[in-house]
């Protein structure tokens, strides 16, 4: 049951959606090479990180700089 409910949280918490576009800025601890890069979110794994169609790297959030766009 409790289980339950901090799934519950967990997904009201995460604003993101498969299928939403977005541009990274800047992903933390890595070089430049995916600054700037587009891409379509394709999985959302169970903490939060965001997969997709820019790469092999995972955005994290709550630790990098990327914006949704239309």
């Amino acid at each position: 049951k409790h289980n339950d409910m901090h799934q519950t949280k967990q997904q009201k918490e995460n604003p993101y959606k498969v299928g939403q576009k977005l541009r990274i800025i800047h992903l933390e601890g890595e070089d430049s090479r995916y600054d700037g890069k587009e891409g379509v979110i394709e999985h959302i794994d169970g903490i939060g990180q965001l997969h997709g169609t820019w790469g092999s790297l995972a955005v994290i959030p709550e630790a990098d700089d990327f914006e949704i766009i239309k």
